[in-house]
């Protein structure tokens, strides 16, 4: 194959839209599970969802968008890089209830790992916009 300006990105040819579909409804399934089980999040996986979607399905990417629960921080994520105040308190709560239930079901040596994630992607989140 010969390549020119005119060539596109491996990423972006048509014959990578059936993959990214595939892809977009995996996060969306994986976001489905996470609005029904407190320990894993729905945002993140959404966000990887409209990212596929925007390069295989941009109607799909556009019902995510317009989405009156999840849409606002998805677009809010995309156009400012922006948490709510809310979900930050809640992101970082579970993060809490995490390490607290590692600490209780897997000792001493484990928390400290789990104590590390939460310091690290605590501190992350916190600095976000909001």
């Amino acid at each position: 194959m010969r390549w020119s300006k005119n060539t596109p990105p491996v990423l972006l040819r048509a014959d990578m839209r059936p993959l990214y579909l595939a892809f977009g409804m995996i996060f969306v399934a994986l976001g489905a599970v996470g609005a029904a089980l407190p320990i894993i999040p729905t945002v993140p996986f959404l966000l990887l969802a409209v990212f596929c979607f925007a390069r295989s399905n941009p109607a799909l990417e556009q019902r995510i968008l317009d989405h009156p629960t999840w849409g606002p921080q998805v677009k809010d994520w995309r156009e400012r890089r922006a948490i709510s105040r809310r979900s930050k308190v809640m992101a970082i709560g579970a993060m809490s209830v995490g390490a607290a239930f590692t600490w209780f079901s897997l000792g001493v040596p484990w928390v400290y790992v789990s104590l590390a994630i939460l310091g690290i992607s605590g501190t992350w989140i916190a600095t976000r916009n909001e």
